[in-house]
């Protein structure tokens, strides 16, 4: 069952989503109804052609940082310093970088003006946070994504050089911050640097941690 949001600032349990992981639609993207959804496993996805859709995946594609997998070639790159990382200093350019991005069997994008809008105010509450990725004075890879405690769950990244986007995630990973980072999609490409599935049970025993 499929149930439909009003004004109101609450969700329904999570362990009723249909199979796909959609749990309600409609609602806002207020500030507090998006943290209110992060706290529960919860996350907006959809598109400009839908209203917004609620996500609850009764498995989640997640990233244990003292699991993470660097390759020996990923290893030399971090090693010759032609990268150069920041954290939060353009999180407005690393947003709109992610929603203009191709994406291999993705009809446009589900980062929305009105998704952008919504999370550049999480970050500038604190609770939306972007790292950047530079080759000299040119962003050239990066993501972004919502902290709830010491879990991040990474909404988006983006590379235009190689590499790039796997050195922001392994300083994301080595940040020492966190003990999730949750990536929501399963990719081949994340999953050779660790990522896995657990059960929505797991991940939100680590959630509810202090």
């Amino acid at each position: 069952m499929i149930f439909r949001l009003d004004e109101r600032l609450l969700f329904p349990d999570p362990d009723l989503a249909e199979a796909d992981g959609l749990l309600a639609i409609g609602g806002d993207l207020s500030v507090d109804r998006l943290l209110l959804a992060y706290q529960n496993g919860i996350f907006p996805w959809y598109s400009d052609d839908t209203p917004i859709l609620w996500y609850s995946p009764h498995e989640r594609f997640v990233l244990y940082p003292a699991e993470l997998k660097v390759s020996k070639s990923m290893q030399q790159v971090l090693r010759s310093n032609k990268f150069r990382v920041t954290v939060d200093q353009c999180f407005d350019k690393v947003i709109a970088a992610c929603s203009v991005v191709f994406r291999e069997g993705q009809d446009g994008t589900w980062i929305t003006d009105d998704m952008k809008a919504a999370y550049l105010q999480l970050h500038q509450k604190g609770y939306a946070h972007s790292i950047e990725v530079w080759q000299q004075d040119d962003l050239v890879g990066g993501l972004y994504g919502v902290q709830i405690g010491n879990v991040f769950c990474g909404e988006s990244m983006f590379s235009l050089v190689s590499n790039a986007s796997k050195v922001a995630l392994i300083h994301l990973c080595t940040s020492g911050k966190y003990r999730l980072i949750d990536c929501q999609v399963h990719t081949a490409h994340l999953e050779s640097m660790g990522a896995r599935l657990i059960s929505r049970e797991e991940y939100m025993a680590v959630l509810s941690c202090e």
